[in-house]
């Protein structure tokens, strides 16, 4: 065991974001997207499909007297209500508004009202069979839930000051205790979807209440002793709510004690829950084999499992990992939800340590995989994030029915839209880091704002991801001790500058200083009361190449500039994107769009090629009728016209009208 010299994640009341990219995603979130969501959680839209009502704020009115009637919805229906209520303490703590704060106020008396005597929280056994609660962990989602709604209420009290969310959360953790554990007389069991682990940290960190570090370690180290717990919790109980009689040990990651796992396996937002709250449990007990886990893990997902996009989840079947390189671009899954876990995971590390290869992932999938998981006006949602959309087979073939080309308003499993809102709205949480003890503040994101630190403020200005200007001002609140500001430099970034207390290197000279550069970030001593940092950074369009081993992307290539992956949309280049080539040599334009919802973006126009339709000279392998109708194989060779091409962000793609769409071009 070793204590670490923890790069603390600040409190949202410390960071204020004020940045020309993230700014309007956030006021989107506070100004629409929450107030959609809360309509939606109240069955206030009436064009929702009856299959896609929510009834999660009825079903707590049920639980609480308040109304006669059945459950309705998932079994874990209360964790929406929980997302959407975290995503109201982000909102709050950017800016304060009193009559949201008293809308959820009354969600939260509501959830007082639902909560039993012994402090017991959840809809779905408290209408329809309390007698069975605490017998399903495997699939009956009770832990998960109560961990959504401990996040939940840690932020809020956090944001607002108030504990009585807190004080209702502290009652279900403890009835937890009560009855799940390793003593005597008590429930040996382990969540199925991990969740509750990180709940019940976040809670001991906000109240200092040892129990619940205590219990998540347990439930953490216990998980994997016994990998037929969940067969042997379904003979007990003698039911079956989904039919199944334990399933694949590795769906719910107890194939193996959870330091001996080496791979990641089975359902991807369960597995990245897990390995928060593994990171999270080592940081606060200074467990060196459960970090060395964790990374072992995260090496296992980010090179061998992850797409371009910082999607993670290849299987439709169990919403999880395959085969480590199986990366196929049109059965993708890809869950908004397991992006959204990766960079949980991603910022439990930095605070281990400043890393800009895991820095480098989080901003990947921030960018990519959760942006791309809602829509633009922030009323509709992907759970499902392909890198390829195929207009007749996507969402229709069998295989296929998973990979939609238009966002839905909402799902009858809506895990993913309150979930992007919770994260949006904390986002200044994931941009710093701060070690008070060795006076190092880590920017391990180029957010625009001011950070109120502990040993400084810091005001930056950035471009970002749209150019490569970030200006950073921190000023010490003690002038006379030293401070260390530690910049993350991208590893994608091998031409520009950086300027501090009047030098100027260029990055590829930083690089080579180990006095200065390590681990991905730059190290600035401010020794004067303030210091101006100045990064440019040149964002050249890249063609990115996939590992031999994936054989989806074999001669093909993929577009980036910065850290946004950019994509080819049928509204820009015709239909059949697969018949297009990118040619060997061609240069790039970036240009930005003047008009329509990709208005203010950089698109990337270049150069291509696209396979011409076979003329009369075409000669079938079979049958006499020549041409495309009638022979389906044949000679002579295709033929290439060129044709200019159009790539936009892949986080706004399908704003616009329907079709195809694909991340990989065959590359001349």
């Amino acid at each position: 065991m070793s204590a670490f010299s923890r790069n603390h994640e600040p409190k949202l009341s410390q960071i204020q974001i004020d940045d020309p990219f993230w700014t309007p995603r956030q006021t989107l979130a506070r100004e629409v997207v929450i107030p959609y969501q809360e309509k939606v959680l109240n069955d206030e839209i009436d064009s929702l499909p009856e299959s896609e009502m929510s009834h999660a704020i009825r079903n707590f009115r049920i639980a609480a007297g308040l109304e006669e009637g059945e459950f309705h919805g998932m079994v874990f229906q209360d964790s929406d209500v929980a997302k959407w209520l975290e995503g109201v303490a982000g909102s709050l703590a950017i800016s304060r508004d009193p009559a949201l704060e008293e809308r959820a106020d009354r969600v939260i008396e509501l959830l007082a009202l639902a909560q039993q005597p012994d402090g017991y929280l959840n809809t779905y056994f408290t209408i329809k069979c309390p007698e069975r609660r605490f017998t399903d962990l495997q699939e009956c989602h009770e832990l998960y839930c109560a961990g959504h709604m401990m996040e939940a209420a840690c932020a809020y009290y956090e944001a607002t000051g108030k504990d009585r969310f807190l004080k209702i959360m502290m009652r279900m953790a403890d009835c937890i205790i009560d009855n799940i554990g390793p003593e005597e007389g008590k429930i040996h069991g382990v969540p199925g979807h991990e969740e509750v682990e990180i709940g019940l940290l976040r809670l001991y960190r906000a109240t200092g209440e040892k129990r619940y570090l205590d219990q998540a370690a347990w439930f953490i180290n216990e998980r994997g002793k016994d990998p037929d717990i969940f067969e042997k919790e379904a003979k007990r109980r003698g039911w079956y709510l989904w039919g199944n009689g334990g399933g694949d040990r590795t769906y719910t990651q107890v194939h193996a004690p959870v330091r001996m796992q080496k791979k990641a396996r089975g359902h991807s937002v369960r597995a990245m829950y897990l390995y928060t709250a593994m990171a999270d449990l080592a940081l606060e007990t200074g467990d060196d084999t459960l970090l060395k886990a964790c990374r072992t893990l995260w090496d296992n997902v980010t090179k061998a499992q992850m797409y371009i996009t910082g999607g993670i989840g290849q299987i439709a079947r169990w919403e999880g990992f395959g085969t480590e390189y199986e990366l196929p671009s049109d059965t993708v899954y890809a869950e908004t939800c397991a992006s959204i876990g990766l960079v949980f995971f991603a910022r439990k590390l930095l605070e281990h340590s400043a890393d800009g290869s895991v820095a480098d992932v989080m901003e990947q999938a921030l960018f990519n995989g959760v942006l791309s998981g809602m829509q633009l006006d922030g009323k509709s949602f992907f759970y499902v994030n392909p890198l390829e959309v195929i207009p007749g087979v996507s969402g229709v073939f069998p295989g296929y029915e998973h990979v939609l080309s238009k966002r839905p308003r909402w799902y009858a499993c809506a895990c993913c839209p309150p979930n992007v809102v919770r994260l949006l709205t904390s986002l200044g949480r994931y941009a710093y880091g701060e070690n008070p003890e060795e006076r190092v503040i880590f920017a391990h994101l180029f957010a625009g704002g001011r950070a109120d630190l502990e040993n400084a403020i810091v005001t930056v200005e950035s471009s970002w991801p749209w150019k490569g200007d970030v200006k950073v001002h921190v000023r010490k609140k003690d002038p006379d001790k030293n401070l260390t500001f530690a910049l993350r430099i991208p590893a994608y970034v091998t031409e520009g500058t950086l300027s501090a207390a009047g030098e100027t290197c260029s990055i590829e000279a930083l690089r080579g200083r180990k006095d200065l550069f390590r681990d991905g970030y730059a190290y600035i001593s401010c020794n004067e009361e303030e210091t101006d940092i100045l990064f440019r950074a040149e964002l050249p369009v890249r063609r990115i190449y996939a590992s031999p081993k994936v054989r989806a992307a074999a001669g093909k290539c993929a577009l980036k500039r910065g850290p946004l992956v950019y994509c080819f949309e049928q509204a820009d280049n015709g239909e059949r994107l697969w018949e297009t080539v990118l040619e060997k040599n061609a240069s790039f334009t970036v240009k930005t769009c003047e008009k329509g919802a990709l208005k203010g973006m950089l698109l990337i126009e270049t150069n291509g090629l696209r396979q011409a339709k076979p003329d009369s000279s075409f000669i079938p392998e079979c049958g006499d009728d020549p041409g495309y109708a009638g022979a389906l194989y044949g000679t002579p060779a295709p033929v290439y016209v060129p044709q200019k091409l159009t790539a936009v962000p892949y986080f706004a793609w399908g704003n616009r009208k329907e079709g195809g769409m694909q991340v990989w071009i065959r590359n001349a």
